[in-house]
């Protein structure tokens, strides 16, 4: 490794800008972003656009030639590894090594198994300089795929809760209200990140409350798998959800020991049924996650009510929450609290052994969790505070 030079910086944070572009439409694949450049003057430049797609450095390639650039002796900037195996398309090792690139400037490295450090070091192999970048650049590059690097690592999907709450810390309007406590430009921010993860989730109670779509409503968005934590397979037949399934598919998770004749009817109507495994919510959690994990869903979005929430914050299971937090004081005290408080006189312990119906509390201990980085930013009338818990 040697020192990042400025330049070096520039056009690594060009390549991270470039990688967004893949948003919402590459999972499970990373985002990756590149940049050919030669004496300071970029040749060609390209990012993963579609699962499928050229990746990064290929599209770099052909951008390159495209422009009627000479891509030989130059420097390539890309946020991620080159791969150095077959998969949907071939190793772009292979492509930098043909198109004679002398030097390799890399953001991050790739965890997964059959990627890691295969590249570089078949790139240093055949007489061609690999630097990973030490800055700034090096931190973005991996938050960038924080659900990527998860799978990569634990094979289970990367998990962010959508929270909005008054500023009395309750969830849910007064009867008769309008239902929407954030205003409309976070209802807009959370349909965008719905359309950018491959799971959506919510519990049971929610879908018997509410009779929700969970769609993406932006134009051309890839939908996202609709999940349903329903341990005993209630989820009504004549439910919204399973009546487009035209727009996206529906999995509930229900518990091995759920009614076979309920599950039997959900799968009769087109629904998928993953059987979670577990005495307690915080094992059928995992078990659930896992499933979803071998079937290539790398981001989970969780919208699910305060019971959910506990569940899967006593499995361990949240990454990052982002919570809006309108200019309003409700004051009901029949409308739900905050995620993990009372419901109705019910206790954190009692709300978790019956989060998506029986089972026991979960024995893990306390399920405080602090974030150790913060953000805060306004959201018209809103205020959204963006909190990691881990990062991958």
């Amino acid at each position: 490794m040697t020192s990042q030079s400025t330049a070096d910086g520039e056009f690594l944070r060009r390549a991270l800008a470039l990688a967004e572009g893949g948003r919402g439409r590459v999972s499970p694949n990373p985002l990756v972003g590149a940049v050919l450049v030669s004496g300071g003057r970029v040749l060609g430049e390209g990012f993963h656009a579609e699962l499928g797609g050229l990746h990064a450095e290929r599209a770099a390639l052909e951008n390159c030639r495209d422009r009627g650039e000479d891509p030989e002796g130059a420097t390539m900037y890309v946020t991620l590894e080159p791969c150095a195996h077959q998969g949907r398309q071939p190793p772009c090792a292979e492509a930098v090594l043909e198109a004679g690139i002398a030097r390799v400037v890399i953001a991050s490295e790739d965890p997964s198994e059959k990627a890691a450090g295969r590249g570089p070091t078949l790139l240093r192999e055949a007489g061609v300089e690999v630097t990973f970048s030490e800055g700034p650049e090096a931190a973005k590059a991996r938050l960038l795929n924080q659900p990527f690097r998860k799978h990569a690592r634990t094979g289970l999907p990367f998990v962010v809760l959508k929270l909005a709450m008054s500023l009395d810390g309750r969830t849910a309007t007064n009867p008769g209200d309008s239902p929407w406590i954030s205003g409309e430009q976070s209802r807009a921010l959370v349909h965008q990140w719905r359309s950018e993860s491959d799971a959506i989730a919510v519990g049971i109670g929610t879908v018997l409350a509410d009779d929700p779509l969970l769609t993406a409503r932006v134009p051309d968005a890839r939908q996202p798998l609709r999940v349903v934590f329903d341990s005993a397979a209630r989820l009504p037949l004549d439910s919204k959800l399973l009546h487009t399934l035209d727009q996206s598919p529906v999995l509930v998770a229900a518990s091995d020991a759920a009614d076979p004749a309920r599950v039997a009817a959900l799968r009769d109507s087109g629904a998928e049924v993953l059987l979670a495994d577990g005495t307690a919510n915080h094992d059928r959690i995992i078990s659930a996650l896992s499933q979803l994990g071998r079937q290539e869903i790398t981001s989970l979005f969780l919208e699910g009510g305060p019971n959910l929430t506990a569940a899967f914050l006593s499995a361990d299971q949240i990454d990052q929450s982002r919570t809006f937090i309108a200019p309003m004081l409700l004051g009901n005290s029949t409308s739900a609290p905050r995620a993990g408080g009372a419901v109705g006189g019910t206790s954190p312990e009692e709300a978790l052994a019956t989060a998506g119906g029986g089972g026991s509390p979960a024995a893990t201990g306390p399920a405080r969790r602090v974030a150790f980085e913060s953000t805060t930013e306004q959201v018209g009338e809103d205020t959204l505070i963006t909190a990691r818990f881990k990062e991958w």
